[in-house]
């Protein structure tokens, strides 16, 4: 049986871009591509924090070290250049897989500078 799990995260990252008129897709800056894991024309989701909108699309990459977050086409309509959002990827593991599994958080500060990296999400206290 294969589960499902939180691939790479990119954590309250900033649109820079809203763009209708293209074809589609997320560009997300090549470095924070690379740092992430998350590949070129890989399926991500976003989840707008502002607004609450979630959706699907695919990465591209952007130009490295822009800080570049476009978010193109007919998701555009969805989030606006000023907009924190997280990018996550996810992917399927075998039951084998499980107990070692880590994802690759990349935690974003303004103008999509990194903030600081980890392997696991903290413990929601009460």
């Amino acid at each position: 049986m294969l589960t499902t799990m939180l691939k790479a995260k990119l954590h309250m990252a900033r649109v820079t871009h809203s763009v209708l008129n293209y074809e589609g897709s997320c560009a997300i800056d090549g470095e924070l591509l690379d740092m992430s894991g998350i590949r070129d024309n890989e399926q991500i989701q976003i989840y707008n924090v502002e607004s609450g909108h979630r959706f699907t699309t695919y990465a591209i990459r952007a130009e490295e070290g822009s800080k570049v977050i476009s978010v193109n086409g007919a998701a555009a309509h969805l989030a606006n250049a000023g907009e924190r959002v997280i990018i996550c990827s996810y992917a399927q593991y075998e039951q084998a897989e499980l107990d070692d599994h880590q994802p690759s958080l990349v935690y974003l500060k303004e103008g999509n500078v990194v903030s600081h990296t980890s392997n696991a999400i903290p413990v929601q206290l009460a």
